[in-house]
């Protein structure tokens, strides 16, 4: 083996004698020279091929390798951050920073790099099995898949361990069996089968698709400020300045919207969206932001509420779809209401009123049209759930933020709103 790799060193000394900017034997010969452990010379050979081929797979990948071996674990890590900002998809990458994350002590990091390679992997339909796994990595990622499928309970879990502290353990137990079915640790327990949240569900709390408003104490304030709303909303219509299609994409919209009179269209003056407040549209309606005020909104960092006028084109439909979670309600103050447009929540359907307040629970099937030639607009707001206590409310913010933070380190994610 030593003769064999001396005599492929000496091939590779004469090629580069001859031509000292060829990448390829620049990378083959620091591969012998690792092999044979000599680092210092395998890097001084990566980084001349690193200049003169910044873009290339193999010398960062080999780059990134033999700087581990060395022990300088942050440039090795720097260095497959630099490959992955060339190829995203690199899932073998991936696993490998994942494992300079760990050495480092990032072990939060490590837990987001493991489970966005195993899910690029399998997307393409590799580490499924030991069949569809190289046999160089799996000892690494049976690593990775036992560090996602212990860490990821303990991630959300301390999310809301202050909370746990605070309130004592009793107060826990429908937030912990919450979290038990999304990790898939326990069945899903479904009261109502017709509820189905696309995201989180969270047990023991009474079902029905409609609420009865007038049990709730911040319905007849709002209800009162409906024409000073509606002279807001009024004032904003003429434009589409401050207005946002609902859709995020052309193809979403096609896929859930369908039309009577030309094209329909969803768009919303948000108030907030994804928790986020549109400080413009605040300024210009001060009546219903200060209305805004006294409502218990569900209020998740980064992901809710979703507050805003509501407008449907004349004609427009949005069909059949459920909401992410039962921990939240949604709710309607109609304010423009033609004839022929309604709600329909759990196959029973509600025809708006201007100024009368509807609150329904969105994980149940429902869709809703303006079968009119008119504009329809209606207030949205998101609210908690009336039937959560405090502590379960900030108990599921702190987890839906850490679900957030798992999600989008790991895989695109995608709301809707009603």
């Amino acid at each position: 083996m030593r003769g064999a790799l001396d005599d492929a060193q000496g091939r590779c000394a004469a090629l580069l004698d001859k031509s000292p900017d060829y990448v390829e034997a620049l990378n083959l010969s620091a591969l012998i020279a690792f092999r044979q452990k000599r680092h210092s010379t395998a890097l001084v050979q990566l980084e001349r091929a690193r200049l003169l081929a910044p873009d290339d797979a193999q010398t960062l990948t080999s780059l990134g390798h033999v700087l581990e071996a060395a022990g300088d674990t942050a440039r090795a890590l720097q260095v497959f951050d630099d490959l992955l900002a060339r190829r995203a998809g690199d899932f073998a990458a991936r696993l490998h920073r994942g494992r300079l994350l760990e050495q480092l002590g990032r072990q939060d990091d490590a837990l987001f790099a493991y489970g966005r390679a195993i899910r690029d992997a399998q997307t393409q339909g590799r580490w499924i099995s030991e069949a569809t796994t190289a046999p160089a990595l799996k000892d690494q990622v049976r690593h990775a898949i036992g560090v996602v499928n212990r860490g990821v309970g303990i991630y959300y879990e301390r999310a809301y361990a202050p909370i746990k502290a605070r309130f004592g353990a009793a107060e826990m137990q429908r937030v912990e069996h919450c979290l038990a079915m999304h990790l898939g640790r326990r069945p899903l327990d479904l009261t109502d089968a017709r509820q189905q949240p696309t995201f989180l569900y969270f047990p023991g709390l009474p079902t029905a698709p409609y609420f009865d408003a007038a049990a709730l104490s911040w319905r007849e304030a709002l209800q009162a400020q409906t024409d000073a709303i509606t002279a807001e909303l009024q004032s904003l219509l003429p434009s589409t300045e401050g207005s946002e299609a609902v859709f995020h994409s052309g193809a979403l919209a096609a896929e859930n919207l369908r039309g009577t009179y030309g094209v329909p269209a969803w768009n919303g003056y948000y108030f907030f969206r994804h928790g986020e407040a549109r400080t413009e549209n605040h300024m210009a309606c001060p009546a219903t932001s200060a209305a805004l005020t006294s409502l218990p909104l569900a209020r998740i960092p980064g992901h809710a509420p979703e507050v805003l006028f509501s407008v449907f084109s004349p004609g427009t439909h949005l069909l059949p779809h459920r909401g992410v979670t039962n921990t939240r309600v949604v709710g309607h103050l109609p304010l423009i209401v033609p004839p022929d447009c309604a709600l329909r929540v759990g196959g029973e359907t509600h025809e708006w009123k201007k100024g009368e307040t509807v609150v329904f629970d969105d994980t149940f099937e429902h869709e809703a049209w303006n079968h009119s030639a008119e504009t329809r607009v209606v207030l949205i707001f998101d609210l908690w759930n009336p039937h959560l206590t405090e502590a379960e409310r900030l108990a599921i913010s702190a987890l839906v933020v850490a679900i957030g933070d798992y999600r989008a380190a790991t895989e695109p994610t995608e709301s809707l709103s009603s």
